[in-house]
């Protein structure tokens, strides 16, 4: 049993780069509360967090980068050189993680939880949890995604797998081994039927709904099996500059979420996001020439806004083309104000925001929520 009473606690594991966060996702979608302890990790040392000042009081000031944050690079430097170097960062920033995850499973509204750590098996995170799942894939493969997704040399990627545990090992506590060797498609069958078995009182997610009545309007969170009317939906509405197909919204399915807005049954708009680090993002919105932005965007909205502090976002970025941007009454109404990436103040919010900002597009913040994880003592 947890630690936690009332909650089942899937600890997610397996090493670099063999789709822990896909399946993390997957699990979300299934209904799951996810949590990135190593997200946290980085947290706890940013300049506004508890472990700041006690890391450079350790390692010395010249781990410091721009704007006076620990630079993770010349830290990691340090402890991936030095095993006792590795043993003092660690001793400071896992009871953080620790206790960022213990605030945040209790505040939880879900009965589910999934933690993701690569070193789940390693402390004491592991004997908080119910069920252990291990993510699999062939060397190979972990080789492309750190030269294709993570920029990494193939030297780089090679020393970086070498010097894991063997996957074997962690296989081997398994409750749950998810093999990362095929597709987006497949990946989500193992997850669901491994919910399905060992998760109490899961059950099927799918539910099937009356046919919508002649000019009713829904919004809903979209499930993977939509997949192929998305990917439809979005070549269209974009004139074929986006031509997608199913694959491609499966594979999306891995990093973000879906909001759709339906007449009669059709989808006409599409909001998607994802949640990251407690910082919602939504960079996909698309809508049907003939809906009007002012009427739809807040039913949509309300919608991504209440699922996004269903997980306990601090923060909602919205990122838009300058077509969108311009039409500023609507972003206002929804209590969105134009913001630059320095003025965010938070790391982790200023983090997101440089991963997701694109050329040409405008950024708009709203704060979900004040109480924040990891603040400063």
């Amino acid at each position: 049993m947890s630690a936690w009473p009332g909650k089942f606690v899937i600890g997610l594991t397996g090493n670099i780069a063999t789709g822990k966060s896909v399946v993390r996702k997957m699990l979300e979608h299934q209904g799951a509360y996810g949590i990135d302890a190593d997200a946290l990790s980085h947290r706890a040392i940013s300049t506004d967090a508890p472990g700041y000042k006690p890391v450079i009081d350790t390692f010395g000031k010249w781990i410091l980068g721009d704007e006076d944050q620990i630079d993770r690079t010349k830290l990691a430097r340090i402890v991936f050189a030095d095993a006792s170097a590795l043993e003092r960062l660690e001793a400071i920033v896992h009871p953080l993680v620790r206790q960022a995850i213990d605030v945040l499973v209790r505040r939880a509204s879900q009965k589910v939880v999934v933690i993701e750590a690569i070193k789940l098996l390693e402390g004491p995170l592991r004997q908080t949890c119910d069920s252990i799942w291990v993510t699999y894939s062939t060397p190979e493969a972990q080789l492309a995604r750190l030269v294709q997704k993570r920029g990494f040399s193939e030297e780089a990627g090679w020393l970086r797998i070498k010097a894991q545990p063997s996957q074997d090992e962690k296989m081997g506590v398994a409750n749950v081994i998810i093999r990362n060797t095929g597709s987006f498609e497949d990946i989500w069958q193992q997850v669901v039927a491994a919910w399905q078995t060992y998760v109490p009182e899961a059950g099927p997610v799918e539910v099937v709904k009356p046919r919508p009545a002649v000019g009713q309007v829904s919004v809903n969170r979209a499930r993977p099996r939509e997949a192929p009317e998305i990917a439809q939906f979005i070549t269209r509405v974009t004139g074929g500059q986006r031509a997608m197909k199913p694959e491609d919204i499966m594979a999306a399915f891995g990093e973000k979420a879906f909001m759709l807005l339906k007449l009669d049954g059709r989808i006409v708009g599409l909001v998607g996001w994802q949640v990251e680090n407690l910082v919602a993002r939504t960079n996909d919105v698309y809508l049907e020439p003939q809906v009007p932005l002012k009427a739809v965007m807040p039913l949509m909205m309300r919608e991504v806004e209440t699922a996004s502090r269903d997980l306990q976002c601090e923060a909602s970025l919205l990122f838009l083309p300058p077509a969108l941007a311009r039409q500023d009454d609507v972003w206002h109404e929804l209590s969105y104000e134009p913001r630059s990436i320095q003025s965010l103040g938070v790391r982790a919010w200023q983090e997101a925001a440089q991963e997701t900002l694109a050329g040409g597009e405008m950024m708009f913040f709203k704060q979900l929520r004040k109480d924040r994880v990891l603040r400063p003592v």
